[in-house]
């Protein structure tokens, strides 16, 4: 047995060690993993979980989650009841590293490994850059009449995604257009559902997730329905292999442009002008106002039901958990942090550069 576990601990490391060494090679990540590896893992994950009708990862984090509280509890009533001797304590810490370096392992080898690989600017050969404000308000006036023009017809269109099922199909078929229209997008068994941590989602902030360790995608569906197909690609994104955020972002704009469905449209436009108009404001906040008053008032009513919807919930520890989510995305090839969500106006704008206003 003894020997079994020094034959385990180091495999353990030398898996996490040369993990660490290959992520420091992008080129070889792009090329053996996210184009190699990665898609027959999420493809066979997706297989297997994607049928169930509810989240396997959600159900996974809950009871991982409780077997962490248990064990916290038993610890801390050693600790009370003075049961604890350094033998124990050794075999903590000892267990703890141990499962600490098995699931990084695990989540790196089914999907974080993303996080290190060239990416979509890389596919689609975009020169991202730092851009200027005159560039960054021509997105903003550019997104606003986007906005605009597709209002009066996704408001009719924004019934039918009330239906999770409907949701999740018109996503699906967003993408399928992307992919015949671009070739890199190809979602095969779809595997979107909604979190059954939905409502603790409105306390701590988060509209959607993916689990790397069961391949599903999670969509808040009890937020305000005309941000959910947007949240939705974001989502499918990280699917296909778009860790970063900017990216899950960018390939979320792709795919809801893409859909012939004007509430998809809407949607990306709405969450695209809420990250420019907030880079714009902290650049110059007067050069803001006119494109406020440009927005159509059912938007702009759109927008003050979003803010509501989230004064309601507020809470002290949204930002504790904002701030975890931070360090976690700069432990992840993400100095910006939560900011990097917005960092894809800069990826729209080389996009702009690239193929001109019409495929914004």
């Amino acid at each position: 047995m003894k020997g079994k576990s020094t034959w385990s601990w180091g495999v353990l490391v030398g898996l996490a060690l040369g993990i660490r060494i290959f992520a420091a090679f992008p080129a070889a990540v792009e090329r053996y993993y996210s184009q190699g590896v990665y898609p027959p893992v999420a493809t066979g994950l997706r297989m297997l979980f994607g049928w169930i009708p509810f989240s396997i990862g959600d159900l996974l984090y809950g009871l991982a989650g409780a077997y962490l509280l248990y064990q916290f509890l038993l610890l801390v009533k050693k600790i009370i009841t003075r049961m604890v001797s350094r033998p124990y304590l050794y075999g903590v810490i000892k267990n703890t590293i141990y499962w600490t370096l098995v699931t990084y392992i695990a989540f790196n080898l089914l999907w974080g490994l993303n996080y290190n690989r060239r990416g979509i600017a890389y596919q689609l050969q975009l020169q991202v850059a730092p851009y200027s404000t005159a560039e960054l308000c021509s997105m903003v006036g550019l997104i606003v009449e986007r906005m605009n023009a597709c209002d009066s017809t996704a408001r009719l269109s924004r019934g039918a995604l009330a239906s999770k099922k409907a949701l999740f199909d018109f996503s699906s078929q967003a993408y399928d257009e992307l992919n015949r229209q671009q070739g890199l997008f190809a979602y095969r068994v779809p595997s979107v559902k909604p979190s059954i941590f939905s409502y603790l989602g409105d306390y701590l902030g988060f509209t959607g997730y993916y689990n790397p360790f069961s391949g599903e995608a999670q969509v808040n569906t009890t937020v305000p329905v005309y941000v959910q197909p947007f949240t939705t690609c974001h989502e499918i994104g990280h699917q296909l292999g778009y860790a970063k955020e900017n990216e899950a972002n960018f390939a979320g704009f792709l795919s809801s442009r893409a859909s012939p469905n004007p509430a998809f449209r809407y949607s990306v436009y709405f969450d695209l002008y809420t990250y420019a108009a907030r880079e714009l404001y902290v650049r110059d906040s007067n050069l803001l106002k006119p494109f406020r008053s440009r927005l159509r008032p059912s938007i702009r009513r759109d927008y003050r039901e979003l803010r509501d919807f989230y004064d309601r919930y507020q809470n002290p520890f949204e930002p504790v958990v904002r701030s975890l989510y931070g360090n976690y995305l700069k432990a992840n090839e993400q100095p910006q942090g939560i900011m990097s969500y917005n960092e894809v106006i800069a990826w729209l704008i080389a996009y702009w550069k690239k193929y001109g206003a019409a495929a914004i």
